[in-house]
């Protein structure tokens, strides 16, 4: 672990209990039943909680869009092309994908970031972290996806993005990805963090059929063979190094620097989902600055939701990434803070209490 990522992680606190007991009671001399607004009020305190203070206004938010390439996708295991990585690139850029539509609907800054693309784009609005040339990973069913120093730098490089957003005064930085083939990745990490065999975290991904899930599952499990993590390991960075992906290592990082920063993080899908699983088993504090947006039907990733304990707030069989459905649930977290913040209480309003 580098010097930057131990003072990262020796800085990330848990959720500051006081501030949410403060929250609940603010809440409860509001002009409703206590506790009446369900997970909305939970979702106010959880926030207050990782800020370590109650808001007194809205959280601007930020979607961080990370994407790499993928060695593993020579192995058939995504429907879609290689080259795709790189279009999508583009598209974010210039505004047309679901994150880009949902962002704007959101009121959110959209950061798209080039982790390792093996063709990226000639546009500008696309932020280039790529470390040592790195462009696209090594295939993890034969070998290492990188070397450790470049996902440490990754991880680092998401630090410091996290840190620049939270200068800028951004209040929550949701995650999101695009990488072929990176829900394989997903699966390796998860199989060998949990751990958990194969079959439990292979889903269909972009869209494979049975034969291809079958197919999927034979690649991880031939990747922590070939990567040497048949049972449960402790580095939780080598691990990350063997089978994951450039975008997950760099997400891996903005989540880091987040939370060290006391800045919440809304996770997206599975994906997102494997990063904060590295994340938080690099510092387990980490997992109190993570909200939920979303459940993928990827089967791996209520298995993470579990260990991370987190409940996601939606559950519409979202299976896009990108940061779609952390940009959905941002709507959520304005209106928990417009509660918070706005209702009239029983006193000022003149209302009767129970």
């Amino acid at each position: 672990m580098s010097d930057a990522l131990e003072g990262t992680v020796s800085r990330i606190q848990p959720p500051d209990r006081d501030v949410a007991l403060q929250t609940a009671r603010l809440l409860d001399a509001k002009t409703k039943p206590p506790g009446s607004l369900g997970r909305l009020e939970d979702l106010a305190g959880r926030l207050a909680a990782i800020r370590g203070e109650v808001p007194v206004g809205a959280l601007r938010p930020a979607i961080v869009v990370a994407a790499g390439d993928h060695g593993v996708a020579v192995e058939g295991v995504s429907p879609y092309p290689q080259e795709v990585t790189g279009q999508m690139l583009t598209n974010f850029a210039t505004g047309g994908a679901a994150v880009a539509v949902l962002a704007r609907e959101a009121g959110a800054r959209l950061v798209v970031v080039d982790a390792g693309v093996l063709a990226p784009p000639a546009v500008d609005g696309v932020r280039s972290e790529v470390v040592d040339g790195a462009r696209g990973t090594g295939n993890i069913a034969i070998g290492p996806a990188m070397p450790v120093r470049v996902a440490l730098r990754l991880i680092e490089g998401g630090i410091a993005l996290a840190g620049e957003l939270a200068d800028d005064g951004i209040g929550i930085v949701a995650t999101g990805d695009m990488g072929i083939a990176n829900t394989t990745a997903a699966s390796a990490l998860c199989a060998a963090l949990l751990p958990a065999d194969a079959s439990l975290v292979c889903g269909r991904g972009t869209g494979l059929d049975e034969i291809g899930v079958a197919r999927k599952i034979e690649v991880v499990r031939r990747a922590l063979t070939a990567n040497g993590l048949g049972g449960a390991s402790n580095d939780p960075i080598a691990v990350l190094a063997s089978v994951g992906g450039l975008e997950i290592a760099f997400l891996t990082g903005v989540i880091l620097g987040a939370a060290s920063r006391r800045v919440p993080v809304l996770l997206d899908g599975f994906v997102t989902g494997a990063a904060a699983l590295v994340a938080a088993t690099i510092a387990p504090a980490a997992a109190g600055a993570m909200v939920a947006a979303t459940r993928s039907p990827e089967p791996g990733h209520s298995l993470v939701l579990d260990r991370l304990a987190l409940d996601p707030l939606l559950d519409l069989g979202l299976r896009l990434g990108e940061g779609s459905g952390a940009a959905l649930a941002l709507p959520l977290v304005r209106a928990a803070m417009a509660i918070l913040t706005d209702m009239a209480t029983f006193e000022s309003a003149g209302v009767s209490r129970a």
